[in-house]
């Protein structure tokens, strides 16, 4: 395989994004089998989750299984929505180029649920808001197990909830922070009917 210099590759980078918008036509598939790869397995973490629930499983487990779902929901989102970091080159200018070309072909509004990155970002830096968590709140009823319940428990002024699922609601707390899930399902649905098209 040939290798390709940075001054060659930031060439092709710029011609991708002015002359093709940030895909060239044959290029497409890639993207349509990766973002279709990422969307059905988020599918598929929903699904468990769903047959966990019906098994009466416990709050860890459902939780997992949402976890995973944003984790592979994420992973979709950057597809249309690519990371602000890095370099400021040709090749920083394709991604967004790319992202963009790709929200027209699937049909992605800017008030997409994938657009908003906080429950991406809450589990992905989970540790760093672990950290500010705790130093935060010194007192009150802390919950530091995962449980099933009414996501209104986040509410309680004097209620630290850790992680808590309330499934009547497609809600998550994290941290005390409440995270609708269900927006983002039914969004990565209409994107996975998209690729089969």
């Amino acid at each position: 395989m040939e290798i390709i210099t940075a001054e060659e590759l930031e060439l092709r980078a710029s011609q991708t994004a002015k002359e093709c918008g940030g895909i060239q036509p044959m290029h497409t598939p890639f993207y349509t089998l990766s973002i279709s790869y990422s969307a059905e397995r988020c599918l598929s973490a929903f699904d468990l989750y769903e047959h966990l629930l019906e098994n009466n499983a416990d709050p860890a487990s459902l939780i997992s299984a949402v976890q995973e779902a944003v984790g592979h929901a994420g992973a979709l989102s950057r597809y249309f929505w690519p990371s602000p970091t890095g370099k400021r080159n040709n090749q920083y200018e394709l991604k967004f180029a790319r992202g963009k070309k790709l929200r027209e072909i699937y049909k992605i509004g800017e008030d997409s649920p994938l657009a908003n990155r906080e429950l991406r970002n809450a589990w992905e830096h989970f540790d760093e808001k672990l950290d500010s968590y705790v130093l935060s709140n010194d007192a009150g009823c802390f919950f530091p197990t995962p449980i099933i319940d009414s996501h209104t428990l986040a509410d309680e002024p004097i209620g630290k909830i850790f992680k808590l699922i309330d499934p009547n609601n497609h809600c998550l707390v994290l941290l005390g922070k409440k995270f609708f899930f269900e927006p983002i399902r039914a969004e990565v649905e209409r994107i996975f009917i998209r690729t089969s098209e």
